[in-house]
């Protein structure tokens, strides 16, 4: 109610000892809510079937609801953004895992997190990705996870990195045959891989913003993780109720 509502912890309280109406031996106070909201354990690993197929993006979140006027017009207060990684089920359309991170940290680091805790309770077939997740590591990952990857290279791939003096550094096998299929036709590749279906993940991201708003009120950073997944937790509840 209070993430929906975006209200206040005092707020909260307030409407939770109006419906109590006298029925309720006991109401929280707000900070008695705050720290039971922070303490909960929240999951987003859930059942969704066998051989899934996730896609992987990220999107910012404002840490404050002052607007852009400040730093726009003085230069000031702007206290950076969250990023928020995700891995979608293109069918449920859910969101099977979550990492919240600074906005320094990059977007290809965080593949293997997201996939091994969409791991824990699905069987995951493909996993979908622009090119921010193209690496070696990334595709060494996949393959020895029997993970078939669908990630855009970049334009300016070869086959092979190093020389000179450096230890000569082979392109991952699997990444080799990516690249080949896509330099050989970009159109087919996408349409034989469903590469297209990126545009899940901007929709739960705009789902989210749109209806919980684009920033959090939290203001210590393990306080804004539990809120993301509070937030997340309660999309992927709408999301099931179709």
């Amino acid at each position: 109610m209070r993430v929906y509502f975006h209200l206040p912890y005092r707020q909260t309280e307030g409407v939770v000892r109006a419906h109590a109406n006298n029925k309720v031996p006991s109401v929280p106070d707000y900070s008695t809510v705050n720290r039971r909201i922070n303490k909960l354990n929240i999951k987003l690993n859930s059942r969704i079937g066998n051989d899934i197929v996730i896609v992987l993006d990220s999107t910012g979140i404002k840490v404050t609801n002052r607007g852009e006027w400040l730093p726009h017009k003085w230069n000031v207060g702007r206290k950076g953004y969250l990023k928020i990684h995700v891995a979608v089920d293109i069918k449920k359309k859910r969101i099977v895992s979550l990492e919240v991170t600074s906005e320094e940290v990059h977007d290809g680091s965080k593949l293997k997190v997201l996939v091994d805790r969409a791991m824990e309770s699905n069987n995951v077939k493909r996993v979908i990705a622009d090119g921010a997740y193209d690496s070696n590591e990334n595709f060494r990952f996949l393959c020895q996870n029997d993970i078939e990857p669908a990630i855009r290279v970049r334009k300016n791939s070869s086959l092979s990195i190093g020389g000179g003096r450096r230890k000569r550094c082979r392109t991952h096998s699997q990444r080799k045959e990516v690249v080949l299929n896509q330099l050989k036709n970009y159109k087919r590749w996408k349409h034989d891989i469903n590469y297209g279906y990126r545009w899940i993940a901007e929709t739960a991201f705009s789902s989210i913003k749109r209806m919980f708003g684009e920033y959090v009120s939290a203001r210590k950073f393990p306080n804004m993780v539990k809120e993301m997944l509070v937030k997340v937790s309660l999309y992927n509840m709408f999301t099931s109720m179709k």
